[in-house]
């Protein structure tokens, strides 16, 4: 029998080719592999509408190389592309429009915005959530100032830090401002009174690049640096979501976020919620209800949003063991796991999305058998 294949959507990083998540590609073929699943990867850039085709990127285990060669389209496609301020992000759009019939195994989500306001629906989740505005102007800043000593400024489809800003109220009635730039680099920080904060924030661009304001929590650990955790759900090979882990991030030093990305730096989830919160019982009941809260983020977001096969749900804790959403990412990155010493996990993170795409073929299969009986 023909194997199933599997087309991972991506955007190139520029127009040289680069790729940004290769490493992670090679090891989806070679797991793909071993589980009777033919893995290619394309971009919209690579497609030949007049003809059907793709122009995709294979990945040969025994040379240890890539090459590309013309192929037809996938049964399943695996949709990996995350917002770019680019010609080849409209591509992406055109390409999701011409082929939204095609067989997704996730659709897109919507912007930070969005989520929060559909969560916030729920009178399950409204408690994990903090106070969040859509920044319309500097007034929405100075009410949420009047009952949160700190807040966060974040653009609504930003990400791996990049352009935000948090707020803080100081004794003294000055604001500190602290950050990243668009380009991720920590902003050196400022003090500025309350009458100038309207020049800073129209200097920064905030009602052009479309923020939300958002109550900041206390998460500095004693070294002084922020930590939150990154809780990881998928799909498994029967259709159900579970969750593959959860692993701690500590920020950079002077950062305000912990990514990756910017700096940060992986710990297992049980090493820092001992630094933490310290005790076992309180710990382990934490860990019980992150699960819970992450399975039915998962659960309602595709009840919303149509088809998806995994969720990085980023959570803060504070000092009294309440578990805060601090934003949803749906296409997540997974070395935070291996970084974190959790191989085992990491794999898994891997391979799941592999295990639900046969399940999801054999279901098509199974409908696609129905339906000529029927006829």
């Amino acid at each position: 029998m023909t194997q199933p294949v599997l087309g991972i959507l991506t955007l190139y990083l520029n127009d040289a080719g680069t790729l940004e998540e290769r490493d992670y590609y090679r090891r989806m073929t070679e797991e793909g592999r071993r589980l009777g699943l033919h893995v290619f990867v394309f971009t919209p850039s690579d497609v030949n509408e007049k003809r059907n085709r793709i122009r995709a990127q294979f990945y040969n285990p025994e040379t240890r190389s890539w090459y590309r060669k013309w192929t037809n389209f996938p049964d399943l496609i695996f949709d990996r592309c995350r917002i770019q301020h680019s010609h080849r992000f409209e591509q992406l759009l055109k390409f999701r429009a011409r082929y939204h019939h095609e067989t997704f195994l996730n659709r897109p989500l919507r912007n930070k915005w969005a989520i929060h306001s559909i969560l916030a629906k729920d009178a399950r989740f409204s408690p994990y959530l903090p106070a969040t505005r859509y920044y319309e102007g500097i007034q929405d800043v100075k009410e949420m100032l009047k009952t949160h000593s700190q807040l966060y400024l974040k653009p609504i489809n930003g990400t791996g830090g990049r352009g935000i800003l948090r707020i803080e109220k100081e004794r003294n009635g000055t604001l500190l401002i602290q950050g990243r730039n668009h380009s991720r680099r920590i902003i050196q920080p400022r003090r500025v009174v309350s009458e100038r904060l309207g020049d800073f924030l129209t200097g920064w661009k905030v009602k052009d690049t479309r923020y939300i304001v958002q109550q900041g929590l206390q998460l500095k650990l004693n070294n002084g640096r922020v930590h939150d955790y990154r809780l990881l759900v998928q799909k498994d090979g029967s259709g159900q979501w579970q969750i593959t882990g959860c692993a701690g991030r500590v920020g950079a030093a002077g950062s305000i976020t912990a990514n990756l990305h910017g700096g940060g730096r992986a710990v297992k989830m049980d090493t820092l919620l001992r630094s933490w919160i310290g005790d076992e019982t309180k710990i382990a009941k934490i860990k019980a209800d992150v699960d819970r809260f992450g399975v039915a983020v998962a659960e309602y977001l595709e009840f919303c949003y149509d088809a998806l096969c995994e969720l990085a749900v980023d959570i803060a804790i504070d000092r009294n063991g309440r578990i805060w959403m601090i934003e949803v990412n749906p296409k997540p990155a997974r070395e935070v796991f291996s970084r974190a010493g959790e191989s085992d996990v990491y794999r898994s993170a891997i391979v799941r999305p592999l295990e639900y795409a046969l399940w999801k073929y054999r279901m098509m299969k199974t409908r696609d058998s129905d339906k000529k009986i029927e006829s």
